[in-house]
């Protein structure tokens, strides 16, 4: 594949800050979900995204952002190819034939109060009905169908307590709260100098 000198300068940019820091599975999962917690907006992003990984900077998920976004372009503009993961199906061990047969049910792994309340941002983003862009870009941690499936429990639930106020209380009780005001701009830039009236 050709590629300009413009594109191995991106490139090499991007192995040399890949090889600074190592992030696991879970790290990448919970960074997914707080950039969508934390829209772009935010003057304080990185340091809230990196509250929530332990022993990440600020500095260190601003650039495994900027390495996320640079792969998606250089994936995207063809330069480089996308990623060849490993599917199930190529592994004896974990192939869903293999799993079935060394467990004795399959169950579904239960829905978290942070991946219910990921639900109803997305809900809130795409509208009902579009479980496949909610599962794409806010919960990452679940199929569409899975999405789908939990928004069909949440919405009978939803009606039937209407009803019914003697029910059991349920992750489908779950509502988000309202946005917190928008920080005022002194928050954002304490250095900023006002003059002063005198």
């Amino acid at each position: 594949m050709w590629t300009s000198l413009e594109d191995n300068a991106i490139i090499n940019a991007s192995s040399t800050i890949k090889g600074s820091s190592t992030w696991a599975r879970w790290e990448d999962k919970v960074f997914e979900e707080a950039l969508v917690m934390f829209p772009e907006e935010l003057c304080d992003r990185w340091v809230r995204i990196a509250s929530r990984l332990p022993g990440k900077s600020p500095e260190e998920v601003k650039a495994h952002y900027d390495d996320l976004v640079r792969d998606v372009y250089l994936i995207e503009s063809g330069r480089i190819a996308s990623p060849n993961y490993c599917s199930h199906e190529d592994n004896p061990i974990t192939r869903p034939s293999n799993i079935l047969k060394n467990s004795k049910a399959k169950r579904g792994t239960p829905w978290t109060e942070e991946e219910h309340r990921l639900f109803l941002v997305g809900l809130e983003r795409y509208g009902k009905g579009d479980w496949r862009s909610i599962s794409r870009h806010v919960v990452v941690t679940k199929s569409a169908t899975q999405v789908a499936s939990h928004a069909q429990k949440y919405f009978l639930r939803q009606s039937s307590r209407q009803k019914s106020r003697k029910k059991r209380s349920s992750i489908h009780d779950i509502k988000l709260l309202p946005p917190p005001p928008p920080p005022l701009p002194a928050q954002c830039n304490a250095s900023r100098n006002y003059p002063h009236d005198h």
